[in-house]
C-alpha cells in the first residue's frame, strides 16, 4: 500500500479480535461497544492503543486530537481515577458534557475497570514494545500511569 494510514486502523482493529478471541477460550466474557468487541476478564476490559508508529517512551504517549468520543468516554469512564488535585470539583461545577464524558458504558458494566494495553508498531517492523496498566487521561490528551509494565514482543518470523 502506498498510504500508511489503513494500518493503524486494521491493527487495531485486529488487536482487539485477538483478544477477544483469547478471552472465548479463556471462558471470559467479550463485549460489543458500538460495533467493536472487547475482551473483559475479571471485571477488567483489555483496551488496546497504538500510541506510535515508531519506538517511543510511554511517557509521550498522547491521545490524538481527533480520537473518537467513545475513546475518550471509555478511557475517562472506566479508566482509574485522578489522584488527588489542587482542589475539589463540587457536582454543581461541572458541565452536562463533563458528565456524559466521564459516564460509564453499561454495555462493559458499570463496575467494569480499563486495563490498558499501550504498543508502538509499524508496517516494517511489527511491534516494537507493549506496555500494560493503569492510565488516567488528562485534559491535555497525555496520560498519568498509575501502574504500568512492559511486556517482551515476540521475535517476529522470517518468511
Amino acid at each position: 500500500m502506498k498510504k500508511r494510514s489503513p494500518y493503524g486502523a486494521t491493527l487495531a482493529e485486529a488487536v482487539r479480535e485477538n483478544l477477544a478471541d483469547a478471552a472465548r477460550r479463556l471462558n471470559e466474557a467479550v463485549r460489543d461497544l458500538r460495533g467493536y468487541e472487547y475482551a473483559v476478564i475479571n471485571d477488567h476490559a483489555l483496551f488496546p492503543f497504538k500510541y506510535a508508529d515508531r519506538p517511543r517512551p510511554l511517557e509521550r504517549a498522547r491521545l490524538a486530537s481527533n480520537a473518537s468520543p467513545t475513546r475518550r468516554r471509555m478511557l475517562l469512564g472506566h479508566g482509574p481515577q485522578p489522584q488527588e488535585g489542587l482542589f475539589p470539583l463540587d457536582d454543581d461545577l461541572t458541565t452536562e458534557e463533563y458528565e456524559e464524558l466521564h459516564a460509564t458504558f453499561e454495555a462493559l458494566g458499570a463496575s467494569t475497570k480499563l486495563v490498558c494495553v499501550f504498543f508502538t508498531a509499524d508496517p516494517e517492523n511489527g511491534i516494537h514494545a507493549i506496555h500494560w496498566g493503569d492510565a488516567h487521561l488528562e485534559p491535555d490528551r497525555t496520560f498519568t500511569w498509575l501502574y504500568s509494565e512492559q511486556l517482551p514482543v515476540a521475535p517476529q518470523p522470517l518468511v
